[in-house]
């Protein structure tokens, strides 16, 4: 096995050739997935290779396109539906909520609707409110489809493939901020559980719970937390939905502190969940209260300075785990 430079963008380039080669049944579909190559550019290149039947431009409507990818999924077919952003998905959270996560139950098994759903998600690129959301937790909150979150090359590489197997639909985030990030992928790409979590760093000191583009700012905490003598443990959820509790908890377990970081607004968050759930579970293992970092309750800025304000950075986080671990940022 060797190892090659690359980025987040080129690891999910590739992870979408391998499946656009491995199975004839799957197909690109979104807007500007086609000559343009994607608004992310993802999909460069892949409409001269592909053509246009399988790499297929759609118009501005997101909730017809997300409905006949249902219907594509419905008939056999293999779509991954690429939405531009995570607040322009909301247009289309009839199809993804009333129809794609409904059909199993609804048909008592009958049919199933195998449809992977990628979108952008996240903040700190100056694009404001409209274009800034992390609003996993709405579909997180949803029986019925997976949730994934990439946050490393491995995962954005890893994670298209079994998402296409699962008989359900996937709905996959992928932070903005990530799409450049650089760094060492293994050739052949590992094979990527999407059932489990991931520990990132072990750790003793303090569990500190994240996913998506906060992975890197943690990382950048925990480092600097490291230089004051706590040692903390990274989890990255990776699975949104189901969580894997029996990661996040062992973890607890060990380490009997926890701080979430959650992109997501405050109020009914993906880190209260978490934390509510270390309560039912693991509620004598803790010796001090959970806590969590998440982003303001304000719309997201567009200033770049009321931008980082809103967002949980890492001398937030630094100094929130300073204060479950009892000492001084």
């Amino acid at each position: 096995m060797t190892a090659r430079t690359t980025t987040y963008r080129e690891a999910l380039r590739a992870a979408h050739r391998e499946a656009l080669e491995r199975d004839a049944r799957v197909f690109i579909m979104g807007e500007d997935v086609g000559k343009y190559g994607g608004s992310y550019a993802v999909t460069k290149g892949f409409f001269d290779e592909f053509g246009p039947e399988r790499i297929r431009d759609t118009p501005l409507s997101e909730l017809a396109f997300v409905g006949i990818g249902v219907g594509a999924a419905l008939g056999g077919q293999r779509p991954i539906v690429e939405i531009m952003t995570v607040n322009f998905s909301l247009l289309a959270l009839d199809q993804i909520v009333n129809t794609a996560a409904t059909v199993r139950h609804m048909s008592g098994g009958q049919f199933s609707v195998p449809i992977v759903i990628r979108m952008a998600t996240g903040a700190g690129r100056q694009l404001a409110a409209q274009h800034s959301h992390s609003l996993e937790v709405w579909y997180a909150h949803v029986p019925g489809i997976r949730v994934l979150a990439p946050a490393t090359l491995e995962d954005a590489r890893g994670m298209l493939w079994p998402a296409l197997e699962d008989p359900d639909p996937v709905v996959m985030f992928e932070h903005a901020q990530l799409y450049n990030l650089e760094g060492e992928l293994a050739d052949p790409a590992p094979v990527v559980d999407i059932e489990r979590a991931a520990v990132r760093r072990r750790g003793r000191d303090l569990s500190v719970v994240t996913y998506g583009g906060s992975l890197p700012r943690v990382n950048e905490a925990v480092n600097a937390l490291a230089q004051q003598g706590i040692d903390a443990e990274v989890i990255d959820l990776r699975v949104l939905r189901p969580l894997d509790w029996d990661t996040i908890v062992a973890s607890v377990r060990k380490t009997h502190r926890v701080l979430v970081v959650d992109e997501g607004w405050r109020t009914c968050s993906l880190a209260a969940e978490i934390i509510t759930g270390l309560i039912e579970r693991a509620f004598y293992d803790l010796d001090a209260p959970p806590a969590r970092v998440c982003s303001e309750e304000v719309p997201m800025p567009y200033p770049k300075h009321l931008e980082d304000a809103a967002l949980p950075m890492p001398p937030k986080i630094v100094a929130a785990a300073c204060r479950v671990c009892g000492t001084a940022a």
